[in-house]
Formats: C-alpha cells, sequence, structure tokens
C-alpha cells in the first residue's frame, strides 16, 4: 500500500508495524512543514494520523476509506521532531473501524484524534511495478 501512497512518501512516513486494526508509524517533521509560528502545521498531524488509520485499516487486504476524523491537538510539533502514530482499533463492526489515534513525541502526546473508517468487501491489489511485471 505504501508503494502506491505518494502522500505518505511525501510526508516521510516509515511504516514500524501494521496488521489488521493496528499501525505503527514515524515521521520527521521537516522545516517546510512548519507554518507562520515555526511550529508544524495541524495539517500535518492530522495527514500523519489519516495515514496510520488508513494502514491499520486496510491490513485486512480490504479496501477500506476515512470517513470521519477529529483531531486534538496538544502540543506543538517542531521542525525536526520524530513524531510516532500509533492507531488502534477500539471497535469494529460489519461496516465500520473505530480507531484512536495517539501522536506522540517520545513519550508526550501531541495530538489525539478519533477516526471511522468505511470497511468495502473490495479485494485491494496492488499493481505490478514495471520491473516485477516483466
Amino acid at each position: 500500500m505504501m508503494r502506491q501512497d505518494a502522500f505518505s512518501q511525501w510526508l516521510g512516513i516509515s511504516v514500524d508495524e501494521v496488521r489488521p486494526g493496528y499501525c505503527r508509524l514515524t515521521m520527521i517533521v521537516r522545516p517546510e512543514m512548519t507554518n507562520g509560528f515555526g511550529i508544524a502545521h495541524g495539517g500535518i498531524a492530522y495527514s500523519f494520523a489519516d495515514s496510520a488509520l488508513a494502514f491499520a485499516a486496510n491490513a485486512a487486504g480490504y479496501v477500506a476509506k476515512t470517513v470521519h476524523l477529529s483531531c486534538e491537538y496538544i502540543r506543538p510539533a517542531n521542525a525536526n521532531d520524530l513524531l510516532q502514530a500509533e492507531a488502534v482499533e477500539k471497535e469494529r463492526t460489519h461496516r465500520f473501524s473505530y480507531m484512536e489515534i495517539i501522536i506522540t513525541r517520545n513519550t508526550e502526546k501531541v495530538a489525539v484524534l478519533h477516526g471511522m473508517a468505511y470497511l468495502s468487501d473490495k479485494v485491494w491489489s496492488i499493481p505490478p511495478t514495471s520491473s516485477e511485471a516483466q
């Protein structure tokens, strides 16, 4: 999934662990990700968490899409901070996965997000790269 995710690649995300209903990612806040106050733009934390939710929800092999994500910013992140996002599925129904995503810097919470992903019956697959297809 990461191979086809240009935005997560742009964020510089590393996938540390992923399994159905769980994901742990890391990334470093780059200077171009900061706002006019010199702290990470809120959209960076939000996008980082959205990627964590997506990897956890899609890990079972079926297409899942974020339909809701709310964010509570607790502490600012700065350029060069190493952030970790951990998405944990808290509840699952036939069609929805309810996740909590916590973003930390070292042991400090930076943001807490709650999200919901729609779970489809469609199996997703990654198209082979040109070198794999040959």
